[in-house]
């Protein structure tokens, strides 16, 4: 296999194959190197070489650009310039296979994202080996990811220090090193707690004392094991949908405002900066939604059976 530790080098013989073997025009060739810049220094932040990466650090990739905004359109004009880049790797032998190749590209048009039941959920949760010694930490995962909507970059570096249980709130850090007031449930509370006991006895690697979820090893948590552990259980439980640890946080905010929660409050819960970015994550049945507008709209009479 030939050795890929010369990124540049690979990076521009690419873009000589897309000249000279697709036939590719400067624009398209410069849109194809800033989307592969931008997987490039994702990976790098993930400490994740280019012969590590699996269809689960795609789809967590992919799950990103979702979160920061990206549009459909451009999400999946990434995920082919992705696709190119991963099949000359495995063509010229660089990589043994190809990871891109299942990957999904979003459908264009608006769409829903998957959003689980609370009885989805409590299957998931349910799932968790209670003989596994990660069982705590893994229903503490659950209910904090549900319960506090985090994102998964923000629960594998939420610090304990962060943690008020007794006032009932914890402090994440998000997108642009802003932090913001997330109130905790009873039950992630609880769950935490009982995490600590556990986490008390690992062997806590130098300078992750203050992070809450670590492995059996004392390292916190990769953003990649975070996915496994989520899709693990889904496929545990029987759940056939697309999950990640996004879906949580979407099913969050949609159980929010099925309950009757401020779509304000729920934006800064979420640490949405546009009330726009929460809309997308917001999923409403339509019988719901027409019954509410039959129900409280004043100029409408219709009754309601």
């Amino acid at each position: 296999m030939r050795s890929i530790h010369d990124i540049g080098k690979i990076v521009a013989d690419y873009d000589v194959y897309l000249m000279m073997d697709r036939g590719m025009s400067d624009n398209t060739r410069e849109a194809y190197r800033r989307d592969l810049s931008r997987l490039l220094e994702w990976l790098a932040g993930e400490g994740t070489g280019l012969r590590d990466v699996t269809l689960d650090t795609l789809r967590l990739f992919v799950g990103d650009l979702n979160d920061v905004g990206i549009a459909e359109r451009s999400r999946a004009r990434i995920i082919s310039g992705v696709r190119s880049f991963f099949r000359y790797l495995t063509a010229e032998g660089y990589t043994e296979g190809d990871p891109s190749e299942l990957l999904e590209s979003p459908q264009t048009g608006f769409h829903l994202p998957e959003v689980l039941t609370v009885d989805e959920i409590n299957a998931m949760i349910g799932a968790i080996d209670p003989r596994k010694a990660e069982a705590q930490r893994d229903r503490a995962i659950m209910e904090t990811l549900y319960g506090c909507g985090l994102r998964v970059s923000e629960l594998v570096n939420l610090e304990m220090s962060k943690v008020f249980a007794a006032e009932g709130y914890l402090i994440v850090r998000g997108k642009g090193d802003k932090e913001r007031m997330v109130p905790m449930s009873d039950t992630s509370i609880g769950e935490i707690s009982a995490w600590l006991d556990d986490r008390s006895r690992l062997a806590i690697k130098p300078g992750e004392e203050n992070i809450l979820f670590l492995n059996r090893r004392g390292h916190r948590l990769t953003r990649q094991r975070a996915f496994q552990i989520v899709k693990g259980l889904a496929e545990a439980a029987g759940i056939r949908k697309n999950i990640s640890p996004h879906t949580l946080r979407h099913s969050f905010a949609t159980h929010l405002l099925e309950g009757g929660a401020n779509l304000r409050a729920i934006q800064q819960m979420l640490g949405h900066e546009s009330i726009a970015t929460t809309q997308i994550y917001i999923h409403l049945d339509r019988s719901t939604l027409r019954r509410d507008i039959l129900m409280y709209h004043p100029r409408n009479n219709i009754r309601i059976k």
